[in-house]
């Protein structure tokens, strides 16, 4: 499957392992695992960012291999989820720099064609989400009022 906005294929990247059950050398329980989530949420990290920290700081490579399930569910049962999804929410955050940037440089068109890709793949992502009931019914993103969006 080929890029929405340029014209590459993108078919490189790593692959999970097939064997679904924790590593021998996992020494954590599933219950020390789910409190330091929690832990990093409470911080304000996002649900890749805890992934990250416990892959690297804390040695645990799969959360969901030694949990039974992933880094997000286990935020949405403590009621620690974010309210945007996070994917969404970085877009934004890309559109309202971009926005910031025109401002200050009304002549620069490619920011502009930049700007619109990249708040056409909001609206498709929010209607997206909006379908599967992660974002609420009256979600819509408006330029003007995205930046309380990510303050």
């Amino acid at each position: 499957m080929g890029r929405m906005h340029s014209n590459g294929k993108g078919i490189s990247g790593s692959a999970k392992p097939y064997k679904r059950s924790a590593a021998t050398w996992v020494k954590t329980t599933p219950a020390e695992v789910v409190e330091q989530i929690t832990k990093l949420a409470r911080k304000g990290m996002t649900p890749s960012q805890i992934g990250v920290t416990l892959r690297d700081s804390q040695g645990i490579p799969m959360v969901g291999s030694v949990t039974g399930s992933k880094i997000l569910r286990i935020l949405r049962s403590k009621g620690l989820a974010p309210e945007i999804p996070e994917d969404l929410y970085f877009m934004i955050k890309k559109a309202v720099s971009q926005r910031k940037h025109l401002e200050r440089n009304r002549a620069d068109k490619d920011a502009k064609f930049r700007l619109i890709l990249v708040e056409s793949r909001i609206h498709r992502l929010a209607r997206y989400y909006k379908s599967t009931k992660r974002l609420p019914a009256t979600f819509k993103y408006e330029s003007a009022t995205a930046s309380t969006l990510v303050a």
